[in-house]
Order: structure tokens, then sequence, then C-alpha cells
């Protein structure tokens, strides 16, 4: 459980939310021959973005895109002649338009009546594909608001299919479309293969939301719609990629929490079929995204603090290009290519430094763009490891810029969501969400304990059947390491996270007394009613081995449900009236239980939430409350 919420520390760190002085990049992508970027940007106090395409080596602005004025943009991608295809959303239209800009002249393909994303130009540039949900009933992903649960429920799902369309001729209407890939089939990922006939796919049959933890890889005919299984992993799946000459699939194979949550091995399987190979055995770090150039298999990973671009040989850990405590996005994968792999780009930033875009040889990225380099931090930040259980275990210590350090302070421990996922470096603006506990001088400890992505497979499957035992202990750890380095009270630590982040807060409030402030968002409380009640609960089978039918004692040996009388911190609970992937029971059976014992407490439902809260009044309630729970407790000095 991956948990995107916009108003926890947790999405703050990965995703920061821009202040109206700087100038915001998303959905980067790089042209075939690397010499043009296009993004989705914002500039600084815009109310919405345009598609902006620049000059790969200076970063000079080329043109700007903005056909739609009402619109929000994704989806931008290359033609092999360099032509630009990108999505335009009209919510209140409930369309979007797929659209190509041949020599400054755009026009459209298609109008697809429902949700769309990750169109991809074929091999010869004549077609083009994308991932089409027709009439949807919610946005893609288990960590949308789901549909409310009334009447004949469980009997209709939303279908992510394949559509093809000739990128010359007549547009499609919204009534024309017709997918290729089966109806019963919910497509998460694609690639095309070499010779234009057909993909290769990650999917499952069903609920989308539930069964991409049992999700197989298959090819599908792009004229027949035919299936083919090509293997059926043992671990989740993500970024399928097919070799040049089409005769071997390569994807990250690994244990991942939540889809779009990515780490693990490269694994690779010929396209024929077969029994799939680890090709990175025993490696010390998690790979994030792949990309099959023409100069072979490149990547990134995570390994400890550092990203990196990676080149992947037939077998072992690749060479590593460039290395840097940064985060890198673009629009597929963390990182875009050119089709010969020679140029790189992608946006970076990091606690201190605002995004920019990086291009140029992938072992030599520097900045192209300077629009936000006058942002001043607000936090110094420091890559703390420590050793736990025979593990190596880091993680991020973040002190207000210009902290005494001889006067001791407060500290909040956040806790990520995943538990297979990582904190990694955002930058923080002065009125962003975690900005309100830098003024007020609150320390600020992301950890990466075990399960975590960064150190290697071995690292974020140790935690399998032993959640809130390895992993806390980890966490401790980790603040008696960041108390030997900063002036940090002790006496008033603070713990949050959200999702399985937001478990590890209401079960350590069970297991130590060292935290005097708790706050959980959407979190377990009793995995035994969660197993039932939830709606992805095929994502715990990699982690328990069975069913909680199969096997209750193992569930309710980490429930906090049942220490609740060992509880005394001061808890503040929140959570989203629509969240499929943690329903609001679990809170409200958490909430109840603090009360019988006595124990401060307070609950918030957001209505019409999903997993996180991203309504602008819920967010703007939710940090103040936030902010005067700690404060309540932890009683920080003036800053």
């Amino acid at each position: 459980m991956r948990f995107v919420l916009a108003a926890s520390l947790a999405l703050t760190f990965a995703s920061p939310a821009l202040a109206d002085t700087l100038r915001g990049y998303a959905g980067l992508t790089l042209s075939p021959r690397g010499d043009r970027i296009a993004a989705i940007e914002t500039a600084p106090g815009a109310k919405r973005a345009a598609i902006v395409v620049r000059d790969a080596r200076s970063g000079q602005i080329v043109r700007s895109i903005d056909p739609c004025g009402t619109c929000s943009y994704s989806g931008l991608t290359f033609a092999p002649d360099g032509s630009l295809a990108w999505l335009a959303r009209d919510r209140a239209a409930g369309t979007v338009t797929l659209s190509v800009d041949s020599a400054g002249k755009p026009h459209t393909i298609a109008t697809v009546k429902g949700i769309a994303q990750a169109p991809r130009f074929s091999p010869d540039g004549s077609r083009i594909a994308l991932l089409v949900t027709i009439g949807a009933a919610k946005e893609s992903g288990a960590v949308q608001a789901g549909v409310r649960q009334i009447g004949e429920i469980g009997e209709a799902n939303d279908e992510q299919r394949i559509a093809v369309f000739p990128v010359r001729g007549a547009a499609v209407s919204a009534d024309a479309v017709k997918p290729v890939s089966p109806a019963d089939r919910y497509v998460y990922e694609y690639d095309w293969t070499p010779d234009g006939r057909g993909f290769v796919v990650t999917s499952a049959l069903g609920n989308g939301d539930a069964n991409w933890w049992v999700a197989t890889l298959d090819a599908v005919d792009a004229a027949t719609g035919t299936v083919r299984t090509i293997a059926r992993p043992a671990t989740q799946i993500n970024f399928p990629r097919v070799s040049p000459d089409g005769r071997t699939v390569a994807y990250i194979g690994g244990l991942m929490s939540d889809f779009g949550s990515v780490g693990g091995d490269v694994w690779t399987v010929p396209f024929a079929g077969g029994t799939p190979v680890d090709r990175t055995p025993g490696y010390k770090a998690s790979v994030t995204s792949l990309a099959w150039t023409k100069a072979g298999l490149r990547g990134t990973t995570l390994a400890g603090a550092n990203t990196t671009l990676v080149s992947f040989p037939d077998r072992g850990e690749g060479r590593v290009l460039w290395a840097k405590p940064v985060s890198l996005s673009a629009g597929d994968g963390r990182v875009a290519w050119s089709a010969d792999g020679r140029i790189a780009a992608a946006v970076s930033q990091d606690f201190e430094h605002a995004p920019a875009i990086l291009a140029g040889a992938p072992d030599a990225l520097a900045p192209v763009t300077h629009d936000n380099d006058t942002a001043r931090p607000i936090v110094t930040a420091k890559s703390v490891t420590w050793k736990s259980g025979g593990y190596d275990v880091q993680g991020w210590l973040l002190a207000p810029v210009g902290a005494d350090p001889a006067k001791k302070a407060p500290m909040i421990v956040n806790v990520h969501g995943g538990p297979a996922a990582a904190s990694t470096p955002g930058f923080m603006t002065a009125d962003g969400q975690a900005a309100d506990f830098i003024n007020a001088g609150y320390y600020l400890f992301l950890p990466n304990p075990r399960g975590s992505y960064g150190q290697g497979e071995a690292f974020t499957a140790a935690n399998k059947r032993d959640f809130g035992g390895g992993d806390l202990k980890d966490i401790l750890a980790g603040i008696d390491a960041v108390e030997r380095q900063a002036p940090v009270d002790d006496a008033r630590l603070g713990l949050t996270g959200g999702s399985y982040g937001g478990f590890m807060a209401m079960w350590a409030n069970t297991q130590t007394n060292r935290f005097k402030a708790i706050v959980a968002g959407a979190g377990l409380s009793n995995w035994v009613s969660y197993y039932g009640t939830n709606g992805i609960n095929t994502w715990m089978i990699p982690f328990f081995g069975k069913s909680m039918y199969d096997d209750p004692a193992a569930y309710e040996k980490v429930s906090a449900i049942n220490y609740i009388k060992q509880a005394r911190t001061p808890t503040f609970i929140y959570v989203g009236e629509r969240d499929i992937e943690v329903p609001p029971t679990q809170s409200i059976e958490y909430w109840n239980a603090l009360k019988s014992q006595n124990v401060p407490t307070s609950l918030v439902i957001y209505p019409d939430e999903g997993h996180g809260i991203r309504q602008p009044d819920h967010v703007a309630d939710l940090r103040k409350r936030l902010l005067a729970w700690f404060n309540r407790y932890l009683q920080p000095a003036a800053h």
C-alpha cells in the first residue's frame, strides 16, 4: 500500500507541491534522436500547465502547446519521426482526446469517453496505441476513491484495455473506439513488439484494482486481440520491455506492495515463453525503471541514498553510469532515453534543490533549466545509516535551516507506506505541507527500514510474516543513530505515517511508549477484519504466504487491536470515506479501542476521499489538525 496522500509528510517528500515561485515539470519525454525534450510545465503563479518543447542541449524553449484552455495534459510521447503526441482530458465532458503534432500542425487522432493513458507509437510510427477505460466508474488505480458500495456490488469492474489508432486519417470518435485486447482482461502496462504486430503486457483477469499482485506476462496480437501467456512470474512485475530483436522480454520482478511503487531485480524470459531468469541475483539495490534501447538495457536503481543510472549486461549487477542522492522522474519511468541509449533526460530534485531538467550523456547528466536555481531550501538534509538486526539501514534526517545545534528539539518520525517503497528526496517549499513542522522547529526523520527498497530484494523481503517486528526495531535503532548526531529531545518524539505507515503508527502505540504523540493516516488496526473488507486483499498473499482464512494466527499476531491494552500514546486518526485500500472501518475500530482505554484520540473521516486526502479544503483542514496535535503533546520550543 503506497498511500498517495496530498497532505501527509509521506507525499510531501515523494512528490512535493510547488510554491507559486517555482516552475513545475511533469511527464517528461525525450525524442528518439535525443535532441528535444517535452514536458508538462507550470509557470510560477500559473493556475494551469502547458506542454513545453525544449532543445535538449541548451534547454531553450522551442515552442509551447496549449490547445485546450480547460484541459489537463498527460501522456507525452514522441514518434520515430519526431512528432509529439499527448492526451488532453476534459473532466467536464468526461472525455480524453489523443492528439499528435507534426511539423507544428496538431490534429486529433481519437476521443475516448472515459479515461486513457500511456500512448505509444508503433515502431514504424504509422499507428499509436493507448490504454483506455471506456465509461470509467472511477479514476485508475486502487489509491483513488472507490465507487460507492451500494446495490449489487462486485458484479461490474472497470476494464483497462489497449486500443490502436492510425496516425493518419480521420479522427476516431468516442463511439467508434474499439479496444483490441479482450474485455475480461485488465492491462496494466504494455510495450510494442519490434515488428509492430502486437504487444507484451502485464495483465490480470477481473478487478484491476485487486489483481495486479497476480498479474501475468502476456503477448497480445494487435490485429485479433488473441492473448498468449509468456510467463506467470512468482513475483510482482513492472516495466515489461521487449528486446530490439524481439526475442526476449525483460521486466522488473520483486516483492511489491502497490502498482506504481516499483523495486526489484531485472528478469528476462524468451518472448516465445519459458521460465524467467533473475539477471541480477543478490543485487544490493532496487531496480526502479527499465528501457531497452538499441545499445542494450538501461535502467535506474535506488541504492541506499543514491538514485543511479545503470547499463545492464546479460547477467550481473550492471555498470553504474551516474549516481546522486536525488529523485529522478520522467513520464515513462524515472528517466527518458533516446532510441540509441546515448542520451538521457529527467526531472531532478532533492531536499535542498528545487526541480530542474537534467539532460545529456548518461554519465554526464547536467541541468538544462535554471528557472528554480534561486529557490532557497528550508531544511538541511543528511543521509543517516545504521546497523540493525544484521542489516544496513538508511534514512533521511531533516533539520530546519539555521537550527541551533546546541538546543534540544522535538522530532517527528515519518514511516512511509508500502511497505515495499522508500522515502526519497523531494524539494520542500517554504509554504509546503512539511514546512508547517519545520517552521515550528521540528526535526523530521524518514527511515527506510527492512521491507523498503534500496538495499536489494533480500532486504525488501525481510519483513515477510514479520510486520511491525524487525522494521519497528530498525526504526527505533535509527532514532538512536539520529540522537547520536543531532540535538533531538528523546522526550519529545512524534510518529506519523500513512497506509502501511499508518499501521506502523497504530502498532507502535501498542509496542513502545517512546513516542509522545502519534498520527495514523488510513492505518490498519486489525488484519483479520481488514482481510475481508478491503478491495485489494490479494496483495497480502506474497507477504503472509497464505490467506487469512488459511492462516488466521499470522494475521492475528500483527494486529494492533489485540494489544490495545498496552496503548498509551495520544493518537490522531484520519482516513478517506471511499478508501478501498484501507477502508475507514479500520480507523473506526482503532479509535473505539483507544477510547475504551481512555487514551486521548480523535478521528476524522473526510468525505468522498480515497486512499489519500486531495481536496484543497480537506488538505487545509488536515494540515491544521496535524500541527495542532503534535504541538499539543510535544510542545516544541519557539523557532
